[in-house]
């Protein structure tokens, strides 16, 4: 066979970036709309790139648009090759006398408030060639996002490095229950048992949610009734519920951390026994790691240490040497 011209090259790079904006948008019209490119043609592309593999790269339905299992491979492929064409762009334009390029970090829901404007602003002061990707969400997407390569960084709740992925374990932090539990529990206690919790009203994460897993397992092994009378995946929700009394819940303290005390539900921390969970920054090892993600990584676990230090972040015990 022989080489193929470097206008078929292009063709090939930008059939994988329509393929993957296809998978993330999980539609054809989404994604054709976000990439200002027709539909037909589009579709067109696609199929050119299913004729090269030799294999079927997607299925298409009424709800519509998922990879197979040979298209999943080709997705994590493709986010990767991207990754590196923009690392490439960015140092090219940028030089190399200063840390460049584009870093994604997840960050927790409850972890946002407390963490990603200080790591934003302490960015755009130290590196201003590098360009930030912060994204939020609960902690088993983000596991997902870092797997498919979307992220480069992530902060996850494990302390043990996994395959296929490397863990630096930071803090651990305390859980609080939130809102007024009633019985033995007064309005002056700064501290509620964790028996003073059996059969409390509380909503809670759901069940895929690492925070529920850990919620289970605690109160199973201390034998402590729980009752969960709602499934609630939103923060907001969650610290509105326990506002208006109508029920409790359980979060680390960074999930206030920022709240006036005004829209602050009643916080008391659970012992006997104390609850707590590590949180480790996490990389995939399939994705390189360039220098700026090595910035960003030394840049957080700097910024935890000081919020720590400074009292702004209530309820963690550092991890990191």
């Amino acid at each position: 066979m022989g080489l193929r011209s470097p206008q078929d090259v292009i063709m090939d790079i930008r059939q994988l970036r329509y393929f993957v904006n296809i998978v993330d948008y999980g539609s054809l019209g989404k994604a054709a709309e976000k990439l200002y490119v027709a539909q037909p043609s589009l579709s067109q592309q696609i199929a050119k790139l299913e004729d090269d593999v030799g294999v079927p790269l997607l299925i298409r339905s009424s709800q519509g648009v998922k990879p197979t299992a040979a298209g999943q491979a080709m997705y994590r492929h493709a986010r990767l090759v991207l990754h590196q064409m923009e690392q490439l762009r960015q140092e090219v334009r940028e030089g190399v006398d200063g840390e460049s390029g584009t870093v994604a970090v997840g960050f927790p829901t409850t972890m946002v408030s407390v963490l990603a404007m200080p790591v934003f602003e302490r960015v755009r002061a130290r590196y201003p060639g590098i360009r930030l990707q912060l994204f939020e969400s609960m902690s088993g997407y983000l596991d997902e996002l870092l797997a498919n390569g979307r992220l480069d960084l992530a902060i996850l709740f494990r302390d043990t490095s996994t395959l296929g992925m490397t863990t630096l374990p930071v803090l651990d932090e305390e859980l609080y229950v939130l809102g007024e539990p009633g019985g033995e529990v007064t309005t002056r206690s700064r501290t509620c048992t964790l028996s003073a919790l059996a059969n409390v009203p509380l909503v809670a994460p759901g069940l895929s949610n690492g925070l529920r897993l850990l919620l289970e397992r605690t109160f199973a092994r201390e034998q402590v009734p729980l009752n969960i009378i709602a499934d609630v995946d939103s923060l907001p929700t969650l610290l509105s519920v326990a506002q208006s009394g109508m029920a409790c819940t359980i979060l680390p303290a960074s999930a206030v951390a920022l709240r006036a005390d005004a829209n602050r539900p009643k916080m008391r921390r659970i012992v006997d026994p104390v609850i707590r969970r590590p949180a480790s920054i996490c990389w995939s090892n399939s994705v390189p790691v360039s220098s700026a993600t090595v910035a960003i990584r030394a840049t957080i676990c700097e910024l935890v240490k000081e919020l720590c230090a400074s009292g702004t972040w209530d309820g963690i015990e550092l991890r990191q040497s």
